[in-house]
């Protein structure tokens, strides 16, 4: 009995190395395991990657610019005789291209410093508001981007690929604008929360009706979106030249009432409204949605593998038809704020793309809601001081979707970036983004 009380007792003793014996192996800690590196691996190519993409895009936008421009040219002519100043010809033509889009984008410090000053000084807020108008500006633009970028991202994440969201975006518009101009005498917070609903009630149903032509009868939903887009096109313009047209020659509806209207920060001519910060809103909530619930959790098994989905006990119809009606809520909702927000009409052209524009936006974002929010302030500022670019150093407005396009490119093949900046990033689990025909 003495012998096995001191051989419990020598158990319970930590072990002590011995003089002379090789060091014993340490437990790992938490986060030296396989998880923590596939975790870190995976952090690396959702952040750095799409990173990279968007500086070799501007990369290669600067060399089109160096290539278009007429001084540079003219440099690189002389190029034997003096190769210093067409590199500097070069660089020039850039700086100015880029220094010009990005200060009409977010607006130059010096003029923002400037109105704080007059503003302390005088109370006048005149200056303050030009400086700020810019960067205020791409927060307009960048709105309907995070709608309808959230919009397919949720399609993505069921292994949908909506490519519908500018028609969801005309119809919600087009719901909302209807509201918002034939009723009357209701106040702001029945009539606005009103017109709200009736855009994203349209944007949902135009987008569960290819959502059940999938679940139903295995039509793809890439074919089903683009026909509603078209659908949605024509529509349109029979709504904006027959039953919602306004006085006048111009096919447009009236404009909404005051009591539709999303309220604005600031007066005229700054157009910043609470609509950017509804799609920061909305951005928490689809986020909540996808990662914090059982229907989140549902929508991303079915998206990753439908028949292990099925032979769990998921609903993979009732899945398809929810996520492209949450998906068209979302690409109407786009259209909402647009017209309650900014224009406060609908005309034909109403959308600059803003729907086609989204399918870059998802993958841009990696299909996850803040790196959608990301994206949509990066093409918003792209678009926003594009006009600028053009104006100040002469170049064609056309080189924003050339920058786009080529980020778009390195995400979608994101094996360049890794042999350009000789990355080591495991490859992680993508997110599918269609399937075939019935599947």
């Amino acid at each position: 009995m003495a012998a096995k009380k001191s051989e419990a007792k020598s158990a319970r003793k930590p072990k002590t190395p011995q003089k002379g014996s090789p060091p014993q192996p340490s437990e790992p800690y938490a986060g030296a395991g396989p998880e923590a590196k596939e975790r870190r691996s995976s952090w690396a190519a959702s952040l750095l990657l799409p990173a990279l993409a968007v500086f070799t895009g501007l990369v290669v936008g600067g060399v089109i610019i160096a290539l278009s421009n007429d001084a540079a040219i003219a440099a690189w002519g002389n190029f034997f005789r003096n190769p210093l100043g067409a590199l500097r010809a070069s660089l020039d033509a850039v700086v100015q291209a880029y220094g010009a889009l990005f200060s009409g984008a977010l607006g130059r410090p010096a003029d923002v410093l400037a109105g704080l000053q007059s503003f302390f000084a005088t109370g006048d807020k005149a200056a303050l508001y030009k400086a700020i108008y810019p960067f205020t500006e791409s927060l307009v633009l960048s709105t309907p981007y995070i709608f309808a970028g959230l919009s397919v991202a949720v399609g993505f994440r069921c292994g949908l690929f909506n490519i519908g969201a500018e028609g969801q975006f005309f119809m919600g518009a087009l719901a909302a604008a209807f509201v918002g101009y034939s009723i009357d005498g209701l106040p702001a917070y029945i009539h606005l929360p009103l017109a709200i609903l009736a855009g994203a009630l349209a944007g949902a149903i135009w987008g569960a009706i290819p959502g059940f032509l999938k679940a139903r009868f295995g039509a793809h939903e890439v074919v089903n979106t683009i026909m509603m887009n078209w659908i949605a096109f024509r529509l349109s313009d029979w709504l904006l030249n027959g039953p919602m047209k306004a006085g006048g020659f111009r096919p447009v509806t009236p404009n909404v009432a005051v009591t539709a209207e999303i309220p604005r920060f600031f007066p005229d001519p700054l157009r910043f409204n609470w609509g950017f910060v509804l799609a920061l809103v909305m951005a928490l909530v689809v986020y909540w949605l996808l990662f914090k619930t059982t229907l989140g959790f549902e929508i991303r098994a079915v998206g990753a593998n439908p028949d292990a989905a099925k032979y769990a006990g998921m609903s993979v119809i009732r899945n398809f038809v929810l996520v492209m009606t949450i998906s068209g809520a979302l690409a109407g909702l786009a259209g909402t704020v647009q017209v309650l927000g900014v224009d406060h009409w609908v005309g034909q052209g109403f959308s600059a793309g803003y729907g086609f524009d989204s399918i870059a936006l998802a993958l841009l974002g990696k299909s996850h809601p803040f790196g959608v929010v990301l994206s949509a302030l990066l093409f918003g500022i792209l678009r926003g001081g594009a006009t600028t670019m053009q104006s100040l150093a002469r170049i064609p407005i056309h080189i924003i979707s050339v920058i786009q396009g080529m980020v778009i490119i390195f995400v979608a093949a994101p094996a360049i970036i890794r042999w350009i900046y000789r990355l080591r990033i495991d490859e992680v689990d993508q997110t599918v983004l269609t399937r075939g025909w019935g599947k």
